[in-house]
């Protein structure tokens, strides 16, 4: 039996300004070897767990039948039983790579379980997973992930939570994998490091969407996490298409078939590879809530394919890219577009209805007294513009990277307007960001984001129309995807400073450092250290605390603005 790595936190080398902290990492090759655990190839993972229940998920590999089961015990040496189930039990699905899903229940609050996987005489790795806590609690660890992409490099940010995390719950917050496929995005290393995207074309399929899980699924680094700790994942666009709505997506075309068609073989295949509770006959009602003790209350909102509009493009903009910024006729043009169009009272991103519960979600956690109400976001909420990179970005490096682009020529020009720095996310469903906001002031809730999606670490302030603090965005970086312009790097160039300094609800804006957030939660604050990995397209890393924030909770009324720690 091989069992997964499970080692417990160990400290951070030095303070965050001291640098980084040598990894355990850095003996190991750096070209992909898929793990070879017999027929257990894809590791074990634990998700959606609630105060007595958690659901346990395994892959069968070259499954010849027989006794399939699992235990769940007190203890690794698995002396202490308390959970095991045969092979005639609910929450099986032998797909086409044998996965295997069983929920266990049974469970106590707030209690660690060692659990593993049978299948006639051969045992699966180790994984440990915990039941959400009950009543009083000083302490609970959440690790915020977002943006693995298999070809682009590594999962070191994977290993070093596994390693050194010391989680309670991993939350991933989407872009669980990638539907390009080789010569698609982020891919130009993929050769070297042994990690072309399988099957070798952009997934449509329900085998071709089954085929990448389990090819993420066979990376060493990403089955330590799943295996450290139980998972709340949901999903943003790529695991369907690029760009994703509720009839369609960027991504996706006539000649692919319908997108219903698509967007059906993708969720199926996800449900079955994730272990995850699923909720009924409609696949896209991933959301709901989870009580995290009297500490905290998470809400998982869905906001891709069940209410969301398609997104408005910039080939709406009223006004030539390269017509007079101080005309007033220009300005005002502008300004009725960001009015009308993208700010059209109509444009739905979750819907009344999810609004509706995620109100009476934070609602009632407010008048139970919970500390925190955390939203567990895709896209970015805070409002962001541009800078105006006419102005600031070199003449130079404007000079290139317009050269053979009209395309870039026109958007350059274009943010001397101040437009949205994506309208994908909120900033293109203003109104619906209103709505929330809200709705969460009709009954005094103040809340945390965690946000991801931007391939960057942010830190943001939620305020409304109206100027009333809402509360703080925690933004995490990605595993492995580019960060934004890494196309366009040049010496003296920070792209985040220029943000900060373009948005005065952005606090901090780091766009260079792949990594997760460490978000720790106390009745008297929430600690959120930014974590960050050296490099992804070797396994021989270094890891260290890029940046550290505190949250106080709200008090009279008040919410208290975010600090920075370090």
């Amino acid at each position: 039996m091989t069992k997964t790595n499970l080692t417990r936190r160990t400290a951070l080398i030095g303070a965050a300004g001291a640098g980084l902290a040598v990894s355990a990492c850095s003996q190991s090759p750096d070209v992909f070897q898929p793990v070879d655990n017999g027929v257990f190839n894809h590791g074990v993972a634990s998700g959606d767990p609630d105060q007595t229940s958690v659901m346990l998920w395994t892959a069968l590999t070259n499954d010849g039948g027989g006794y399939r089961g699992v235990e769940l015990a007190r203890d690794e040496a698995f002396t202490d039983i308390v959970f095991a189930q045969g092979y005639e039990i609910t929450y099986v699905m032998m797909q086409p790579l044998g996965t295997l899903k069983i929920l266990a229940t049974g469970l106590e609050p707030g209690t660690s379980y060692f659990y593993r996987f049978r299948l006639n005489d051969e045992y699966s790795p180790v994984g440990v997973t915990r039941t959400l806590p009950q009543g009083a609690l000083a302490q609970y660890r959440i690790g915020v992930f977002s943006c693995s992409n298999f070809p682009a490099g590594h999962f070191n940010v994977y290993r070093e939570a596994a390693e050194n995390g010391d989680l309670d719950l991993v939350l991933h917050l989407g872009d669980y994998f990638y539907e390009y496929g080789p010569g698609g995005y982020a891919t130009g290393n993929a050769e070297a490091m042994n990690r072309v995207p399988s099957p070798a074309h952009e997934i449509l399929t329900y085998e071709d969407y089954v085929q990448r899980h389990a090819q993420y699924k066979s990376d060493p680094d990403l089955q330590a996490l799943h295996a450290a700790a139980p998972w709340i994942l949901s999903w943003d666009d790529h695991e369907t298409a690029n760009d994703a709505w509720t009839d369609g997506a960027e991504n996706h075309d006539e000649g692919e078939g319908l997108w219903a068609a698509r967007r059906d073989a993708a969720l199926r295949a996800w449900y079955d590879w994730q272990p995850a509770r699923e909720p009924g006959d409609d696949l896209r009602q991933r959301r709901g809530s989870y009580e995290i003790g009297d500490l905290a209350t998470l809400c998982l909102l869905e906001s891709r394919l069940i209410a969301r509009d398609q997104q408005v493009g910039l080939e709406t903009f009223p006004i030539a890219s390269d017509a007079d910024e101080t005309d007033p006729a220009n300005l005002a043009a502008v300004a009725a577009w960001k009015r009308d169009v993208v700010g059209a009272e109509d444009r739905s991103l979750l819907g009344a209805e999810q609004i509706a519960e995620i109100q009476s979600a934070c609602g009632a956690s407010k008048a139970a007294g919970k500390p925190w109400r955390i939203l567990a976001n895709q896209v970015i909420m805070s409002r962001v513009n541009f800078p105006n990179f006419a102005e600031e970005m070199p003449g130079w490096l404007r000079w290139w990277a317009t050269r053979d682009s009209e395309f870039a020529r026109n958007f350059i020009m274009s943010t001397r307007f101040g437009i949205p720095f994506n309208l994908d996310m909120w900033d293109g469903y203003p109104a619906e960001r209103e709505r929330l906001f809200a709705a969460l002031r009709q009954v005094d809730a103040d809340i945390i984001t965690l946000t991801g999606d931007v391939h960057s670490f942010w830190t943001n302030d939620l305020i409304d129309g109206e100027g009333t603090r809402i509360g703080t965005e925690l933004v995490g970086s990605s595993v492995t995807s580019p960060s934004p312009f890494s196309g366009f790097k040049a010496p003296g160039v920070d792209y985040g400073k220029m943000m900060i300094e373009a948005n005065a609800d952005v606090d901090h804006c780091n766009m260079e450092d792949h990594g997760y957030i460490r978000l720790t939660l106390t009745p008297d604050e929430a600690n959120a250290e930014y974590i960050k990995v050296s490099d992804i397209l070797t396994r021989d890393y270094r890891a260290g605390i890029e940046s550290e924030w505190r949250i106080r909770p709200a008090s009279g009324g008040e919410v208290p603005p975010v600090e920075r720690v370090s």
